[in-house]
């Protein structure tokens, strides 16, 4: 039983051990790979951190150099009061990011909130990407559930919740977005964050300053992404469905639309191997066989 569960801890330690400062705070990212190697950088979405993307990561490092980093006011970066967390926000940051770490044309991956991020920064703040990937992106309207557009128009109530109700709440939040089920130790992990004190108030800071005008800013410009684009989607999602993956993929020229069947939402816990091979498959090609 001690060697089971140190292996799992070791399997699952995840680390940013290096912190950027930039508009909207002190973000924390790591680097996974060799430094010579063509660089990814992986974007999460919400209400997640970069821990979900641990293991795809780690397999991608091994001809990649991998940039990972919590958005503003999530996961171990910084959060506080008053701070800018919108989407308008994590895109300024991004940008600021691949600047900070040199990077002129790197791929990137985006998943959930950070395919609108990745977005916003390249239709908008002008961001090179060699390629992109989007895996169950927030990325057409509508979107928001019911329960999310509740939280955000009620997020002080909510704000004042005992802190056992507040992490009972987040668990069965975070839990809907897998279809198969997410282990114990997984989901206590994603979890962690929103249960501290900046971490309580942090959660519902992030839904009540998001909603669909981030996105209506640059829907109607996706015609104009002229680089290999790839979207991945959990046919399983019951946050946002398959259909707006076939809806998204039409709108970007060219774009290859890759489902993965039995995945719901999250996608890299519910189908690991099988989005990493398409990741692989996918940063493998020629560029030049795949530009438009």
């Amino acid at each position: 039983m001690t060697t089971t569960r140190d292996t799992t801890n070791a399997r699952d330690a995840w680390t940013l051990d290096r912190t950027f400062t930039g508009s909207a705070g002190a973000i924390r990212w790591a680097a996974l790979g060799p430094d010579d190697a063509p660089p990814v950088v992986l974007v999460h979405g919400t209400p997640f951190s970069s821990y979900v993307w641990r293991g795809v990561a780690r397999a991608l490092a091994r001809e990649h150099r991998v940039y990972v980093w919590d958005l503003a006011g999530y996961g171990a970066s910084e959060m506080r009061a008053g701070q800018d967390v919108s989407l308008a926000a994590q895109g300024r940051v991004l940008t600021e990011l691949l600047d900070h770490w040199g990077l002129d044309r790197p791929a990137v991956v985006a998943h959930d909130f950070g395919g609108c991020v990745a977005l916003r920064a390249r239709l908008l703040h002008g961001a090179a990407y060699e390629r992109l990937a989007l895996v169950d992106p927030v990325a057409l309207a509508p979107w928001g559930s019911p329960t999310y557009r509740l939280l955000g128009a009620h997020a002080e109530v909510f704000g004042q919740l005992p802190p056992e109700l507040h992490r009972a709440l987040v668990r069965e939040y975070v839990s809907s977005a897998s279809h198969r089920g997410l282990h114990p130790a997984v989901l206590d992990r994603l979890v962690a964050p929103w249960c501290t004190d900046e971490g309580r108030p942090a959660f519902y800071r992030q839904i009540e300053q998001n909603d669909q005008r981030f996105t209506d800013e640059i829907q109607d410009r996706y015609g104009e992404l002229d680089l290999p684009v790839l979207v991945c989607w959990g046919t399983d999602d019951t946050w946002i469905p398959v259909a707006r993956g076939q809806e998204l993929a039409k709108a970007i020229p060219g774009a290859e639309l890759r489902l993965i069947e039995g995945a719901g939402h999250l996608v890299q816990e519910d189908a690991p191997a099988e989005l990493t091979g398409e990741l692989s498959r996918f940063l493998r090609r020629d560029p030049l066989r795949t530009a438009r």
